[in-house]
This record gives C-alpha cells, structure tokens and sequence, in this order.
C-alpha cells in the first residue's frame, strides 16, 4: 500500500524541492511519511473549504499548490490562528498534507506550461531558465508561446473563456496579440522580461497598478487573469499523473475549492 512518504517522492520527482525559492516551503508539513494512503484530495490551496471537503470524503491526504504554512513563523498550534485551526483540523483527523508551491511553478509540465497549453499557445518555450533538470530540460518561471495573430480584445475572450474567469483586469499596449508570455500566480512584475523576449502580451495576475502603468508605457498587452484561474487549471493535471502513479489510490480533484474573490 502506498504512503505519504511514496507520495511525497513522486510530487517532488515532478518539482524538485532544488527548484523552489528560496523563501519558500513546501513538501510534507503535516502528517507522518509512514502512514498509509488509500484516498487522496488534490486542490490548489490547503484552506477550509478543501480541508472540510477532505474530511467528508475520508482522505488522508491532502495535495495542494500552496502551502499551509506560509510566509509567519508558527510558535503554536491552537485555535488562536486560523492556521493553527487547520492544522488541529487535519491532525485530528489523520489527514498528512503535501504541497508544491514555487516548485511546481517552474518545473517542466508545472503551473506555467499547464497555463500555456491551456490557452493554446504553440512553441511553447521557458523565459530565462534558471537551469536544467536530471533528464537536461530547462526549468524556469515565465514560458512564452505564439498564437496566430488576433485583436486583443479577442485574445481576452479566449483567456476569459479557457482559464473560466469572471472578470479580467488588463491594460492595452496597443499591439495585437502574436507572442504571448504568461506567469501563473504574481508575477506582474515580469512584464519588462517579456518585453525583452519579443513578447507582446503577458497573463498573469494580482498586477499592482504601477505595474499595469508601465506595461502600458512599454507597449505591452498586460492581463491579470486572477491568481486562483491562472494556477487550478494545473490541479486536474497533477491529480490525473497521481492516479497514474498510483492506480491503487483514489485521487479526487477538489468540487468545493472556489476563487473567494467576486466582481459585483
């Protein structure tokens, strides 16, 4: 029978934990690498809704993109934080949760060329790798790919419709779309990379307006396509490679875990 341990060794096989920020943590940070796993939820983030969910559906094992434990240093676990209540949560309930977070952004196949593929992008390439992995392919944040030239007003449609967005916040560079960079996640900040890589427009998301301001300056197509739509599309993805993996285990892809954020 397969383990958190077993687990844990196929995700970081996918995005090696070399590959993550270093202010970042990601891997096992709740559970026992030696307990069994018959059932596994696969979400984009480890927050109540999933844990709730996981909980009806008897897992023990939570697989997520972002990590619990993230960005605070932890004194205590109790009720006091709303982490500390997540982590009471799962313990109690024997529930182990395993995430890759900037690793799975940059990795071969991770959030980024999950994005591109989904919104159709041809000669797909990584923007500035930051290296190679064991099997020699290049990793790195930003991917960048072609589309057949089009209006951006019809590129946004496209982006609205693929990634299932209710809303789009963008500036127009004033040039149609032909070459397009994306970045899952916040990476608004790339735009003057894209710029550099001969790249017309950039999806991304959580843009400061600065951010849109200068793109606009530039003349690049900016699009902020919201952090959740920009980065679940990968979680069907990586819960079919578990599956795979691990024919003996069930796999369910989240049904409750939603963008919290509305437009009105």
């Amino acid at each position: 029978m397969a383990t958190v341990n077993d687990i844990l060794t196929f995700v970081e096989s996918l995005a090696p934990n070399y590959m993550k920020m270093n202010w970042d943590n990601v891997g096992l940070l709740c559970g026992r690498k030696a307990q069994p796993v018959r059932k596994i939820l696969v979400a984009l983030d480890p927050f109540r809704s999933a844990i709730d969910e996981a909980i009806g559906l008897g897992a023990d094992l939570i697989v997520t993109h972002h990590p619990l434990i993230f960005g605070e240093e932890i004194k205590a676990v109790n009720e006091d934080t709303e982490t500390g209540r997540c982590l009471l949560t799962l313990m109690e309930h024997g529930i182990a949760a395993i995430n890759a977070h900037t690793n799975l952004d940059v990795a071969p196949g991770g959030i980024n060329d999950v994005l591109a593929r989904t919104l159709g992008l041809e000669n797909i390439q990584v923007v500035s790798p930051d290296g190679t992995d064991t099997m020699g392919r290049p990793y790195g944040l930003l991917r960048s790919g072609e589309v057949q030239e089009q209006p951006l007003a019809d590129f946004l449609a496209t982006v609205k419709e693929k990634l299932g967005c209710e809303g789009l916040r963008y500036c127009d560079g004033g040039r149609p779309v032909r070459k397009v960079a994306v970045g899952g996640g916040s990476c608004g900040g790339a735009y003057p990379e894209a710029a550099i890589h001969g790249c017309d427009t950039l999806v991304t998301a959580d843009v400061k307006y600065n951010q849109f301001r200068s793109a606009y300056e530039l003349g690049v197509n900016l699009i902020d396509a919201g952090h959740f739509h920009t980065e679940n599309p990968t979680m069907p993805v990586l819960a079919e490679k578990l599956r795979s993996a691990f024919p003996e285990v069930e796999v369910i892809f989240s049904e409750n875990h939603t963008d919290c954020m509305r437009f009105y």
